[in-house]
């Protein structure tokens, strides 16, 4: 789980221009898309991409196993969804609590747990995400237990209702930008940079005065927070919630999805959340081998592309630009330097 250490300043503004850019031809995709259901599917791609950057953030650019990604996930869409459905809060009421409880929450977890490394780190927050998907179930008067949570209301924001999967998009579309261009300047900064040599020698980064622990609860609990915020978008998107959706089966494809995409890359989560959405799609036709086609195909994209795709589609770029771009460019390059 090894990060891409940059200079200050190095590339940033050619990764925000390719963002800019690719989010500017996403914003479109409504005009084009064939049908309301291809729309949501964008939707789920953006609330997707917010889940596996939270984790990617963690894990790739700190170095902090997490299995309770999908229990923060969990919690962020029951919370906000009990107070709308339960209680007739609004969104814009709703949303905060539920970021603050889950952010909590989440300090709770990491003053303790961080404390501990590698697989002890990994089975203590599995033991939460456990707790969670058991709470799920059993406070039935809450969440609807197995039955999942349902009625609740879609976002409004001052009379304007985000209640179809186009006006959604806008809203998913410009959270997903603005995370992705939060991240790039996090992970560039002097703070991303504390990141990146906790992931690679927490003792090393000791000895330069970082304080370690107090850098890791901190990670910890913004990823929570924006692991929430997904949950929350997605509880008030399909206006429903069932238990299934953050057992630890999804911590388990979500940290998978990380690696597929690339660990500690910043196009890692965009590659992560494609394949997280898509998949199930193409491979619903196979219904009786789904799972097997899906987790062969992991295994492959895992063995022969270590860096994830991310890390192909970078090193496919430097080959492509190590090339002439013509042979007559390829000519005046030699009569300049001739």
């Amino acid at each position: 789980m090894k990060s891409e250490l940059h200079p200050p300043g190095e590339g940033a503004h050619r990764d925000l221009r390719i963002l800019l850019a690719l989010w500017g031809l996403f914003l479109l995709f409504p005009l084009v898309a064939p049908n309301s259901y291809a729309v949501g599917l964008a939707v789920t791609f953006c609330i997707n991409l917010m889940l596996i950057a939270s984790l990617n953030l963690l894990m790739g650019y700190c170095g902090q196993i997490s299995m309770c990604q999908a229990g923060f996930f969990g919690l962020g869409a029951y919370v906000s969804g009990v107070l709308s459905a339960k209680y007739g809060l609004t969104a814009l009421a709703g949303i905060p609590v539920a970021l603050a409880i889950a952010s909590m929450a989440a300090l709770l977890i990491a003053l303790p747990v961080l404390r501990l490394r590698g697989h002890y780190l990994a089975m203590a927050t599995l033991g939460f995400n456990a707790i969670l998907s058991v709470l799920f179930v059993e406070l039935v008067d809450l969440t609807g237990g197995p039955n999942g949570l349902s009625g609740v209301e879609p976002i409004t924001v001052a009379g304007y209702a985000f209640d179809t999967d186009r006006r959604f998009f806008y809203l998913a579309w410009a959270t997903g930008l603005l995370l992705m261009w939060g991240l790039l300047n996090l992970t560039r900064s002097r703070i991303g940079r504390a990141m990146i040599s906790v992931a690679g020698s927490e003792v090393g980064a000791a000895s330069l005065g970082i304080n370690t622990y107090a850098l890791k609860v901190m990670v910890f609990v913004l990823c929570a927070a924006v692991a929430a915020l997904a949950g929350t978008f997605y509880v008030h998107f399909n206006q429903f919630a069932s238990p299934e959706t953050f057992s630890f089966s999804a911590s388990v494809l979500l940290l998978v999805m990380v690696a597929v995409g690339g660990w500690g890359k910043y196009w890692g989560p965009l590659f992560g959340a494609l394949v997280y959405t898509a998949a199930p799609e193409f491979l619903r036709a196979f219904h009786d081998v789904e799972l097997l086609l899906f987790g062969l195909g992991m295994i492959l994209v895992l063995m022969f592309f270590p860096g994830g795709l991310a890390g192909l589609a970078q090193r496919l770029c430097r080959r492509s630009s190590a090339l002439p771009a013509s042979p007559v460019a390829a000519a005046k390059g030699k009569v300049r330097h001739g």
